[in-house]
């Protein structure tokens, strides 16, 4: 016979926010976009699901438009789910289950932590994550990186390319923006959003920009790095076209590698399911780890053709 857990809903303005912050600060799956501060930053709106004393604990992400609530993904917020010690399927389960019906439609994606081996969450499809752990010398973590990244790393040293540290959000938010102009990039409110989380971290030394120039002092390849549960989060990169033919983002992730190799850290790439954007990180040495993406759609009828 199942468990019954009882899990409350609870909005924003009820949530104990040194409780929540203290579970996923201590959660086995605890990562950044949990904390309270970067739900807060990053999503329109959040409430919450919270099992026992905020020893477990979910996030919903939400929204409404067309007079209908919805739980989203917000923008460079990997994934959320449930976070807590001595998770089990039961308890996973029991959390999407206490999703409110009143959000017609769920889109998000769960942490690492809630894809339990052997079990497959219902609702959901597992996405692909990049990780590279550093505790090993620099000279090791290199021996594994594939031919055509040393080759490109190379390149960059020979075409005169320097790194930066420390330089301006604006540059980097901008060379972002030209990058992402093919795609569906953030919008300009998400770019305000992070930029202000950016400053916020700052200030407590959990954030890091990096940025690759050429002999001509041109920007080629930047991103900030942000800190937190002995993880590195790879988060708003940029490429200049020309940057991409002389190596400037593989010198600038091997930079990163090399100046924190054998330290705790692991350094999270945040996906990919695109394979140009696998193939290179999975030409660093990093390995995959799978995460759950979980899509429930609960629309009239009438409305449900247009999120098929």
């Amino acid at each position: 016979m199942a468990t019954t857990y009882s899990i409350q809903y609870l909005t924003r303005r009820q949530i104990d926010i040194a409780k929540w912050d203290q579970c996923i600060s201590g959660a086995v799956n605890g990562n950044i976009y949990g904390y309270s501060w970067y739900l807060d930053a990053m999503a329109k709106n959040w409430d919450a699901l919270v099992l026992g004393d905020y020893q477990t604990v979910m996030p919903l992400t939400w929204n409404k438009k067309y007079g209908f609530y919805y739980l989203y993904q917000p923008a460079f917020t990997a994934s959320t789910g449930v976070y807590g010690n001595q998770l089990n399927n039961e308890i996973i389960n029991a959390f999407i289950r206490a999703i409110p019906k009143k959000f017609k439609l769920v889109e998000i994606s769960l942490n690492a932590g809630n894809l339990l081996p052997g079990h497959e969450l219902p609702d959901s499809v597992n996405r692909v994550n990049y990780i590279l752990p550093l505790q090993e010398d620099y000279t090791v973590i290199r021996k594994r990186y594939r031919d055509n990244h040393k080759r490109n790393i190379q390149k960059a040293i020979q075409y005169g390319c320097t790194l930066q540290k420390g330089m301006a959000i604006d540059d980097i938010i901008g060379l972002s923006k030209d990058s992402l102009q093919h795609l569906l990039p953030p919008m300009d409110e998400d770019y305000e959003r992070l930029k202000k989380l950016y400053q916020h971290l700052l200030t407590t030394g959990k954030t890091d920009s990096y940025g690759v120039y050429d002999n001509k002092q041109q920007l080629m390849s930047s991103c900030v790095f942000f800190f937190s549960h002995q993880r590195a989060y790879y988060i708003l990169v940029g490429n200049n076209p020309l940057g991409k033919t002389i190596g400037a983002s593989h010198y600038l992730v091997d930079s990163f590698i090399q100046e924190h190799a054998g330290t705790d850290l692991i350094l999270d790439f945040e996906g990919s399911d695109i394979r140009s954007l696998a193939f290179f990180y999975n030409g660093f040495g990093a390995g995959i780890e799978y995460y759950p993406s979980l899509r429930i759609n609960r629309l009239p009828f009438y409305l449900k053709w247009l999120k098929k």
